[in-house]
């Protein structure tokens, strides 16, 4: 890829040396937890370390108490978003009603107060259900987002059905329980003609089989997250801050997905930022949550391991946070919405700086170069390093 060309965007001399100006991120796959489990994140406190991270628009998957299936049960999300956020925060709606894959939600009242469709955390499991959901959003004009996860093939697993695993005595997840959906949904959305993305997806065949669908041309996007594109299973540890769903997969996956992020199969990065207390995430990996914090720590990661290394550009990195994603999802980048950066920043990850109530991390202890040190939504400072205050 050639050495990082920062001079590409805009750096701002300050006392304290030259930042780099990005544009606002966007995270299409994040939980914020309220209503419902506001223990384990809020609105607030979700937004605020987004801004931390550089993200100026993020959205929320509906896996919340009440599940916002209906408009009843979205607008005390609503309300919590217009009082508390601190940038944009842009709700899904669920495809089926409490997200239990047996009846659709009221889609028509909700349309007009989403982003898009989404049991994220469920996987539907029914072609016909998952067929008539295409169908209705379709009509209405919005996306469905997949969590595509086939429950028949789960057996109780908790992490990849791999090296580790066996070496370790713990029950599998096999790669076939996420692309199997994905090849189930693909069919349907030619057929429909429905926009789908694809969420989270994790190993080798997602990435072949949503490839040879684009070639086909089926209205399709997909995501994967940091911790894919950075780990393998010969990474894990007894520990549940190494739990998530799907689980990280094995070297061959993360090639292929890094190849898939190179050749545009992959058109966003999505941190999947789901929260939960010290005490969910303290059990171990097979009773610990499933669900890591990503949003504070995936620009630093991923430009220190994979731009600074080589593996793929700045520009590559910048589209695939800003650009892809926003077009997608139909969310504009407006004027003075950015994050200033110092990339030349060392430090290390440290969970208990988090803004976010989570602090399950893989990544805990590791080396990083860049440090957001503003973020700007519209002209209004939502984010500022506590020790760069005065410089900037």
């Amino acid at each position: 890829m050639g050495r990082v060309d920062e001079s590409k965007y805009q750096s701002l001399l300050t006392e304290n040396g030259p930042l780099v100006l990005f544009p606002g991120f966007l995270d299409v796959h994040v939980h914020f937890r309220e209503p419902g489990f506001s223990y384990k994140e809020t609105i607030r406190t979700g937004s605020m370390a987004a801004a931390r991270g550089g993200y100026t628009a993020v959205c929320a998957m509906p896996n919340l108490n009440p599940v916002p299936d209906s408009l009843e049960n979205l607008q005390p999300q609503l309300d919590l978003i217009a009082r508390d956020a601190v940038i944009p925060v842009y709700p899904y709606g669920a495809i089926t009603l409490g997200e239990q894959g047996e009846e659709l939600a009221d889609m028509e009242a909700m349309a007009p107060y989403i982003i898009a469709f989404s049991d994220d955390g469920k996987g539907v499991q029914s072609e016909s259900m998952m067929r008539s959901a295409m169908e209705r959003a379709k009509k209405l004009g919005k996306m469905i987002v997949a969590h595509c996860e086939d429950n028949s093939l789960l057996k109780g697993g908790y992490i990849h059905d791999g090296v580790y695993a066996a070496a370790h005595g713990h029950r599998g997840i096999c790669s076939e329980s996420e692309w199997g959906p994905i090849a189930r949904d693909l069919k349907l959305a030619k057929e429909t003609g429905c926009a789908y993305h694809v969420c989270h997806i994790s190993c080798k065949e997602s990435v072949d089989i949503i490839r040879k669908a684009k070639a086909e041309g089926v209205d399709v996007t997909c995501e994967t997250g940091p911790h894919y594109l950075l780990l393998c299973d010969e990474d894990l540890r007894e520990e549940g801050r190494f739990k998530m769903n799907p689980p990280i997969r094995d070297k061959a996956d993360r090639e292929a997905l890094l190849e898939g992020l190179l050749d545009g199969t992959i058109d966003c990065i999505s941190t999947d930022h789901a929260p939960h207390s010290a005490e969910e995430k303290a059990r171990g990996l097979e009773k610990s949550a499933f669900g890591i914090v990503g949003l504070e720590t995936a620009f630093p990661l991923l430009y220190t391991y994979l731009v600074r290394t080589g593996k793929i550009s700045l520009d590559l990195l910048v589209d695939r946070l800003v650009c892809r994603p926003r077009a997608r999802f139909g969310i504009p980048l407006k004027e003075d919405e950015y994050s200033l950066w110092d990339l030349s920043e060392e430090y290390e990850i440290r969970p208990e700086e988090f803004l976010s109530l989570g602090k399950a991390t893989p990544f805990e202890g590791w080396k990083v170069q860049g440090r957001c040190m503003k973020t700007v939504y519209q002209g209004n400072t939502v984010y500022e390093a506590p020790h760069q205050q005065d410089a900037l």
